[in-house]
């Protein structure tokens, strides 16, 4: 909806001027054109606006994981690796400032139940690609993923909580991506294919 849209970019850049404290939801409804009893009927206080605008972006977030994972499923371990890694990372810093003044804006949320929901999704869609890549299979892929994506997330928000320089970012973004597959090539058990004897029996 275009006013729910108006309302979470507007928030978005008081927050970048005012901090999640300064914030009132009066500033909000002037930024985004609309009256504050417009901005009532969809968030009736700040902290329903800042867990709206938190629901928001994890819902995006997850929907470009789960793309990237669906576009690599069948592919070789090292390109699902890539992918994931890319994909997170970019959609975490290609507006850095706003991923920094959300970190921000939780502090004084429950975000439990969206931080669940988004992991659910998360590592269904990742626990699926790597489940269907060509070169290789794990005994306990549940768990291998869940390092994964613990290692990948906690990375990327150190990047922000130390504010690390772009170039220490990029440094650190080649370097993730080939701890992670060194991780997978390490606990990972060979694909082997189907002879094709066996094949034509079936």
């Amino acid at each position: 909806m275009a006013t729910v849209d108006a309302i979470f970019e507007a928030t978005i850049q008081v927050l970048l001027v005012d901090g999640p404290v300064r914030l009132t939801t009066t500033h909000v409804a002037e930024r985004a054109g609309v009256s504050v009893g417009t901005l009532y009927q969809y968030f009736p206080h700040k902290e329903a606006l800042f867990y709206g605008l938190n629901e928001r972006y994890l819902d995006v977030l997850a929907d470009k994981v789960a793309s990237a994972c669906e576009a690599q499923r069948g592919a070789p371990l090292a390109q699902m690796v890539e992918a994931l890694v890319t994909t997170y990372w970019r959609a975490k810093t290609e507006r850095a400032e706003v991923t920094r003044v959300l970190y921000r804006s939780v502090a004084e949320l429950d975000n439990t139940a969206l931080l669940a929901a988004f992991s659910r999704r998360v590592d269904a869609a990742t626990e699926a690609m790597f489940a269907s890549a060509c070169d290789a299979a794990f005994d306990d892929l549940p768990t291998v993923n869940l390092m994964l994506l613990t290692t990948i997330f906690g990375t990327v928000r150190n990047i922000f909580e130390r504010a690390l320089s772009d170039a220490e970012g990029r440094a650190l973004h080649a370097q993730l991506s080939v701890m992670c597959l060194a991780y997978l090539e390490t606990v990972r058990v060979t694909r082997r294919s189907v002879p094709a004897a066996a094949a034509s029996a079936d």
